[in-house]
């Protein structure tokens, strides 16, 4: 298998000299392991004789949705735990009689659960923990489930919740016993990180309550509020740990480790689960901007800058992690760099 080496270490060059990150890491591969990996650029422009680094830790945001929330769903309804089809208000006892009881575990994952597109928790429910939890999971609805595909981070929140009821555990140790462990992901944890972990992180935004870029920090106000760890943010990774990841998720039949969920998961996963309603949608992943679903390349973001590519069809996965927001929120730039790099890694 042979990958574009060299027009991708230029592409993520000049992202580096355009100013649209500090720095990259990236690397392509497939079930038995990396084929090309790279850096580029600086982890810290404070700190421009520290280069990025294969180990250097990011902040993955949305990357949280797969690597803590899809994993744990997933590993819940291959124990026969969860059926996807069955409203929530029949076994849940949190939302019975709620709006959400009339939703299905696999509308959340699709985004077509209608939930209230905004997020603003501190704003609508205050600070406690457990008043943002009823809060969010006794909300009226948007719209009748089933009608539209609207992303909305609540999805997560309500699916990490949902996760932290079926196993009677904390998302934090669900994700950590039942994925991180068992595919040796030993540096994915949920934040704030420990000062001797936080030095080798990428900084994100800048904080205006200190005056400093965030580092070991999420960057998610709502992962912050409710403690550094929830469905919708808060995980810090690296791009080993991801590696591993995806490589389980091509070939989990003979992985010598084996994670919570399996290949059935995986299958399930990366289909159209959407039917007619646009956009297409599998569970929580949605096909690469630029590709349909016969494509079969399916991908992940995060806000801060990360992402994540998977092709069964083609066995190959690919991920590059960046600290974009430290520069701007502007997505079109990177928007711009991804589609690029995911034609080199998928060609």
């Amino acid at each position: 298998m042979t990958y574009r080496t060299d027009r991708i270490e230029q592409l993520l060059g000049e992202g580096v000299r355009d100013k649209v990150y500090p720095g990259a890491v990236w690397a392509v591969g497939d079930a038995l392991g990396i084929g090309a990996s790279g850096t580029a650029g600086v982890r810290d422009p404070d700190e421009p004789d520290a280069p990025m680094r294969p180990d250097t830790v990011f902040d993955a945001a949305s990357l949280t949705k797969i690597l803590a929330v899809w994993s744990s769903i997933g590993a819940l309804w291959e124990d026969g735990k969860l059926d996807l089809d069955i409203p929530l208000g029949t076994f849940w006892p949190e939302v019975i009689g709620h709006p959400l009881g009339a939703a299905t575990a696999r509308q959340l994952l699709t985004h077509t659960a209608g939930l209230p597109l905004r997020a603003q928790l501190k704003n609508l429910y205050g600070t406690d923990a457990q008043d943002i939890r009823d809060g969010v999971l006794h909300e009226a609805l948007h719209r009748q489930p089933g009608e539209a595909v609207e992303y909305t981070d609540r999805a997560a929140l309500v699916l990490g919740y949902l996760a932290e009821h079926l196993s009677g555990e904390s998302l934090n140790h669900i994700s950590a016993t039942r994925t991180w462990q068992p595919l040796g992901m030993r540096s994915t944890r949920f934040g704030p990180l420990p000062v001797e972990v936080a030095v080798r992180c990428a900084p994100t935004e800048l904080d205006q309550d200190t005056g400093m870029h965030l580092k070991g920090i999420a960057h998610d106000f709502s992962a912050r509020l409710l403690g550094g760890a929830c469905g919708i943010a808060g995980v810090f990774t690296v791009l080993d740990d991801l590696t591993a990841f995806l490589r389980y998720m091509l070939d989990t039949v003979t992985a010598s480790a084996r994670a919570g969920f399996g290949p059935a998961w995986t299958a399930e996963s990366l289909t159209v689960q959407t039917g007619a309603l646009e956009p297409v949608r599998g569970l929580f992943w949605h096909p690469a901007p630029g590709t349909t679903p016969a494509d079969d390349v399916w991908v992940h973001y995060g806000f801060t800058g990360t992402g994540m590519w998977i092709s069964p069809r083609q066995r190959r996965w690919a991920v590059l992690l960046t600290n974009k927001l430290y520069y701007t929120r502007d997505r079109q730039p990177l928007t711009d760099v991804r589609n690029a790099y995911r034609v080199l890694a998928f060609a």
